[in-house]
């Protein structure tokens, strides 16, 4: 399919033994392809990388703050949108995304289909705020 890279989900996400992993806003029966052995991690718990699936701007902006919170000072939020070019439509891209994230002292580093249904853009915090 065009636009989907070959590359493994897992490592696309940078996920690897051992990683605390947060799913938040999964759709019902969304399979995470192949996963190490990660340590699920729910609530507020620190995590080292946090899956958010936002399909609206008021979740994005609700969520995104907490997200960062719980990733600091060195994880990732992978923020993740439908896709467009799987026909789906939503208020959320990238550049949402983006604008959310940088005036939080995130950056956005990485963006990516994550599966056929959903893309994401990979954020860490600056350097200087780590």
């Amino acid at each position: 399919m065009a636009g989907y890279s070959a590359t493994p989900q897992s490592r696309k996400l940078g996920l690897k033994d051992g990683t605390r992993l947060a799913v938040v806003g999964a759709p019902e029966g969304w399979p995470l392809e192949a996963p190490p052995a990660v340590e699920n991690v729910d609530g507020d718990d620190a995590a080292d990388v946090i899956l958010a699936f936002v399909r609206d701007l008021a979740t994005l902006d609700g969520g995104i703050g907490g997200w960062g919170r719980r990733i600091a000072p060195a994880g990732m939020v992978w923020v993740l949108w439908p896709r467009k070019a799987a026909g789906h439509r939503s208020e959320v891209d990238e550049n949402a995304i983006r604008e959310a994230a940088l005036v939080r002292g995130l950056v956005d580093v990485k963006v990516a289909a994550v599966d056929t249904d959903w893309s994401g853009l990979k954020l860490v915090w600056r350097k200087e705020n780590r």
